[in-house]
């Protein structure tokens, strides 16, 4: 909202000399948000001139000039920039004659652009300044000829201050208006704020508009057979009539110039009455031309197919939801947002019909989006219009065109008023103080809320408060609260830091989360947040190890038709993110996420049937109702790895990422949360085959799959315009987290000597090493510490179909020094429980 602060000062005290620096920081303080500073970019002298005489001179181009002289003092005195009375000046434009007041912008002056001006040689004459148009003043967009100031209604003496006279030298503080201050999108709401913050005197505009007494009846029929969420879509509905206006007349100088640093461009006369009314009063207007009117008004829903052609020449298919202004002829309006062509005033309109209306906020902020065509209207009836200012608006709308368009008032007009009075609200004595954390007197909470509009009444358990019309944000206790705070001073509220509670904390699972984030970004992870929706395909590839369709969950109104299902897998979205980056050059990534998936049971039906009440908290059976129609969603984390791990340098070859990192990233989430997770063969229809990991942890009810980790299979890469390999991995944290202990138990640090011996053993190609792994550790016992896989040979010396897989043991003993013959009697047991197993022999 653009606050001219001439017009501020019209309603409430400004001291001398506040400046628009200061009315931001009043307006701040309030709760307003400081936006900008508009002024006219213009500097004088600029004065009012009289043209003398000119002489009409054709150029050789074709355009005929005139050289004319231009008074620009009274008399013979000295003109305002020290030069003469009378100056000479080329001028290009022909609509004006001898006699003539106009803009002179004198040398020296500078015009928005910036232009600056200066005596300059054109058309064989020195040309001592430029007589200005509206457009050159930035006052509109008229740039056919220049500004005669005959036809703004001004006679003033020449060499006067033309930026004084034309309020050009006014400004107007912009500030943000948050949705639920609805009345602060006008002049008088600001003002209201303004004297809420200074305590300066506050003359409501409302109040100084002559009451209107209808002395008969102008048609008009409310008809709202589909009302939303049951709320009707129009309460308040005023019409008035002015008849034999001049459209000869043209807004006046100080109208447009309000207008303009408003945000609004000037476009006739009786539409600037109409927009002028609208920021004064935040009551939207509307002006139709009375004698292109069939019959009276009704206010409806629009039928199917309906359509309407709209004051911005485009014709728009209408919902069965839009509210519309109607006559005998069909739709004249789409209600709150913009009307129609045909009832559009013009040039030759003599006779107006003015409307006021209070529509529903709901309604008229869905037709400006379905249509989208918002409007100053539109903006503020979905944030809520005083209901009582709708009688006032329409009066004030006849005043100006009787005093600015020389119309006459008529009688005729309507009044339908179904509006209600607002609620009481109670207020119980200490509410605000233990609400705010501030003590404050019962004088302060009842001068605060009266300061607001409100009106009081004392109860024996503390006030009962109505809101004034113009708040319909105030709805309850809380909200009366936030307002004795604002008003009262949010510098009073001090800042206290709350002490947490004892014995409280972060749970097992926040903690754990927590800790893999900061273990995956310390080895070299970069965390991202990709976009929970994907396609139906992606989730079929990446939600279960096998290719197939899965349960999913559709988004009933997605922001992409082409992605609507919420993902059953991380992977898409971090593929997504990688190739997004390698399109932009970043082609060495390591990224990961932590997010929910979400992965329906099939054959269940999700969904909530019932809407709870928001005033209430639910019951024990609603809330179980209610989380029995939500999907289970799984915490987990994924990770894609691509390009280099080690970029090339001096002597030192580029290392690519590969299956073996993604591994390894599945092995610091493993550290992270302290639980063991295993890895053996697996497939994953998404990954490369041979390349691929299973992730499980060992619980009392068996193993459980937890993950995957190893290659993207490459053709699904090169779907994503990635390069051919790339490791992913993905992780349920949900189901390690439920594993891990709340305290992870360090291994003790072996104190005696360690023994190591090296076991090769020679079993069929198709037998997982991990598996062979585990029987040597089942069977070498506590004595053995640690197997680890060193080699996988396959070739001269091994029999084909089979390969030799050599482990590094190492053996301790807690409490003495092994001696070489217990470490080989536990490493033949191992053997032993691998040859029954898998046949596997030793290697000779």
């Amino acid at each position: 909202m653009r606050v001219p602060l001439s017009w501020l000062g019209e309603y409430v005290d400004l001291e001398p000399g506040t400046t628009p620096e200061d009315v931001h920081a009043a307006l701040v303080s309030v709760g307003l948000e400081e936006e900008d500073i508009h002024r006219f970019e213009l500097s004088g002298p600029i004065v009012v001139g009289e043209v003398l005489s000119f002489d009409e001179e054709p150029q050789s181009n074709g355009k005929t000039i005139r050289w004319c002289q231009v008074r620009v003092a009274p008399g013979d005195e000295t003109a305002a920039d020290g030069g003469p009375a009378v100056h000479g000046i080329v001028c290009g434009a022909h609509n004006f004659v001898v006699g003539d007041k106009v803009v002179v912008t004198l040398p020296g002056a500078e015009l928005p652009g910036p232009f600056p001006i200066a005596a300059r040689k054109t058309y064989g004459h020195v040309s001592d300044g430029m007589i200005a148009s509206a457009r050159e003043l930035g006052l509109g967009e008229e740039h056919d000829g220049i500004l005669r100031l005959i036809t703004l209604g001004l006679d003033p003496e020449v060499g006067t201050d033309a930026i004084r006279l034309l309020g050009l030298d006014d400004a107007a503080v912009e500030v943000n208006v948050t949705p639920d201050r609805g009345y602060a999108f006008s002049i008088r709401g600001i003002a209201r704020e303004y004297s809420h913050a200074t305590g300066a005197t506050f003359r409501d505009p409302a109040l100084s508009v002559p009451p209107v007494v209808t002395a008969s009846e102008f048609p008009v029929t409310i008809a709202d057979q589909a009302p939303i969420r049951g709320r009707v879509g129009c309460s308040v509905f005023v019409t008035r009539t002015v008849r034999d206006i001049d459209q000869s007349r043209k807004t006046p100088a100080w109208m447009i110039a309000r207008l303009k640093l408003a945000g609004i461009r000037s476009i006739s006369l009786v539409v600037d009455i109409t927009n002028y009314v609208m920021l004064e009063l935040g009551q939207p207007t509307h002006a139709y031309d009375l004698d292109k009117l069939d019959g009276g008004i009704t206010v409806r829903r629009a039928n199917p197919g309906e359509k309407l052609t709209t004051l911005d020449d485009v014709t728009r298919t209408l919902s069965e939801e839009d509210l519309l202004i109607t006559d005998g002829s069909g739709p004249i309006g789409l209600a709150g947002v913009m009307g129609g062509a045909t009832t559009e005033i013009s040039d030759s309109s003599r006779n107006v019909l003015i409307e006021a209306a209070n529509f529903d906020p709901v309604s008229i902020a869905r037709s400006a989006r379905r249509h989208k065509l918002p409007s100053e209207a539109s903006k503020r009836f979905e944030r809520g219009v005083d209901p009582a200012v709708a009688v006032v608006a329409a009066a004030r709308v006849v005043q100006l065109l009787v005093e600015l368009a020389g119309g006459v008032a008529d009688d005729l007009g309507s009044l339908h008023d179904t509006s209600t009075d607002a609620t009481p609200i109670e207020l119980p004595t200490g509410f605000v103080s233990g609400l705010i954390g501030l003590e404050y007197t019962a004088d302060e909470v009842r001068s605060s809320l009266a300061e607001i509009g409100a009106s009081l009444e004392e109860t024996g358990a503390g006030l009962l408060v109505t809101p004034p019309t113009w708040r319909p944000d105030l709805t309850d206790k809380w909200t009366l609260a936030e307002e004795v705070a604002r008003i009262v001073g949010y510098d009073r509220i001090p800042s206290v830091l709350p002490v947490a509670p004892p014995g409280r904390g972060l749970t097992l699972a926040q903690t754990l989360r927590r800790t893999v984030a900061t273990t995956l970004a310390a080895t070299g992870h970069t965390e991202v947040l990709a976009y929970p929706f994907v396609s139906e395909a992606a989730n079929d590839l990446f939600g279960s190890p096998e290719a197939g369709a899965v349960p999913q969950i559709k988004v009933a109104n997605p922001l992409d038709g082409e992605v609507p299902f919420l993902r059953t897998s991380i992977l898409p979205g971090l593929l997504q993110v990688a190739h997004r980056n390698r399109s932009r050059g970043l082609t060495d990534l390591a990224i990961y996420e932590l997010g929910l998936v979400f992965r329906p049971v099939a054959g269940v039906t999700y969904g909530n049937p019932v809407v709870p009440p928001g005033a209430v908290r639910p019951s024990a059976d609603l809330e179980a109702t209610l989380n029995a129609g939500i999907p289970p969603q799984p915490l987990f984390v994924g990770a894609v790895l691509t390009g280099n791990l080690v970029r090339h340098q001096p002597g030192l070859p580029a290392m690519a990422f590969g299956w073996q990192d993604a591994l390894a990233t599945a092995q610091q989430v493993a550290l992270a949360t302290g639980v063991a997770i295993h890895v053996r063969q697996g497939t994953h229809a998404a990954m490369h085959p041979g390349r691929t990991a299973e992730l499980f942890i060992t619980t009392d009810a068996g193993d459980e799959v937890v993950g995957y980790a190893g290659e993207l299979l490459p053709t699904v890469a090169r779907s994503y315009d990635l390069p051919s390999v790339v490791g992913v991995a993905e992780i349920n944290l949900s189901a390690v987290f439920a594993a891990a202990a709340h305290e992870i138990v360090a291994t003790p640090i072996g104190t005696k000597p360690a023994a190591t011996q090296d076991l090769s053993l020679v079993v069929a190609v198709d037998v997982p090493a991990a598996d062979v792994r585990q029987a040597v550790i089942d069977g070498a016992g506590e004595l053995l510490e640690s197997a680890e896989l060193v080699d996988d040979y396959r070739g001269t010396g091994v029999p084909d179909g089979l390969k030799s897989l050599t482990f590094a043991l190492r053996f301790r003993a807690p409490d003495r020094t092994l001696t070489a013959a217990e470490a080989s009697d536990a490493k033949l047991a191992g053997v032993a429980v691998a040859a029954a197993r898998f046949n596997a022999s030793l290697r000779e």
